[in-house]
């Protein structure tokens, strides 16, 4: 009997810069017994689980500041100057995972900043890399994920856009447009990581091409919410899942051909760990006497 065809989309998984915050930990977890990381080094909740057992110890911000004499690792979504500030106060030894990516457009928000100009950041308020963003302004920006948001009574004539590495490109230039139509002069940067602004591009395709779309993500992703997104759009037989324990056998009543996407958080080993659970389940010929809910 003809079992369910199940292929992972090779452009999914970690983006290099998380790739190389996550081998950082686990070269000096492999070396020494523990390790702080300043909040969870990858929006993926499995791996986090993976990493902890290893012996990682994720701590927040309030955790930092009361920390002394320690070693800590700075997660790919870089951090504003005040860690910085704290780390050298309370003689912490960082070790900065930051991507280099982030790096240089804190670096780029900063010199626009020490320019006098008004800083937009595009990208959700509260999130990791945005919280880095803004402090390179001293928090003086204005973050929005919506153009509902601003208060256009009070921002200047002349504006600097930047956007959340993470964002879709299609959406920061529809900001872009929607901003110069209200009369504002804007200076524009494009800095969504080229790695993430051609995912969406390239799931498109994915989506269409596979009768139903498993996608792989942690809940408190950005980029996850905003790929699953694509793929819906494409595929209405999309499905969000954080582990095989979400799958249910009934979605695949019928179905022959499945794909599997996910974030660039999302771990090959859970795409794969998914894909075997999804192999395992029965063939195609009874699981379309399987009533689809």
């Amino acid at each position: 009997m003809p079992k369910i065809q199940v292929h992972i989309d090779p452009g999914s998984g970690f983006c290099f810069g998380v790739v190389y915050a996550v081998e950082m930990a686990e070269e000096i977890l492999r070396q020494e017994e523990s390790l702080y990381c300043l909040g969870d080094i990858v929006h993926n909740d499995r791996e986090v689980e993976r990493l902890e057992e290893m012996g990682l110890k994720i701590i927040d911000h309030e955790t930092f500041r009361n920390t002394y004499d320690a070693k800590v690792l700075i997660r790919a979504h870089g951090e504003a100057p005040e860690t910085y500030k704290i780390a050298l106060e309370n003689r912490l030894q960082l070790i900065d995972a930051s991507c280099p990516v982030i790096l240089k457009l804190q670096n780029r928000i900063r010199a626009s900043y020490e320019k006098k100009e008004h800083i937009l950041i595009y990208g959700k308020a509260g999130h990791a890399e945005v919280i880095g963003l803004a402090g390179q302004t001293g928090n003086d920006a204005t973050v929005f994920q919506d153009i509902s948001e601003l208060d256009f009574q009070k921002l200047p004539q002349r504006v600097t856009l930047y956007s959340q590495s993470t964002k879709s490109k299609r959406s920061f230039y529809q900001i872009l447009q929607e901003l110069r139509a209200a009369g504002l002069e804007v200076k524009a940067h494009d800095t969504i990581c080229r790695q993430v602004s051609h995912r969406d591009i390239e799931l498109e395709g994915f989506a269409k091409a596979h009768e139903l779309i498993i996608f792989v993500s942690g809940k408190k992703s950005s980029n996850g919410r905003m790929l699953y997104k694509v793929c819906r759009e494409h595929n209405p037989r999309t499905y969000f899942v954080s582990g095989k324990e979400e799958l249910k056998e009934a979605w695949f009543s019928g179905i022959r051909n499945v794909g599997i996407c996910g974030a660039t958080s999302t771990p090959q080993w859970l795409m794969e760990t998914i894909k075997e659970e999804i192999e395992s389940y029965s063939s195609v010929q009874k699981q379309a006497r399987l009533k689809v809910i």
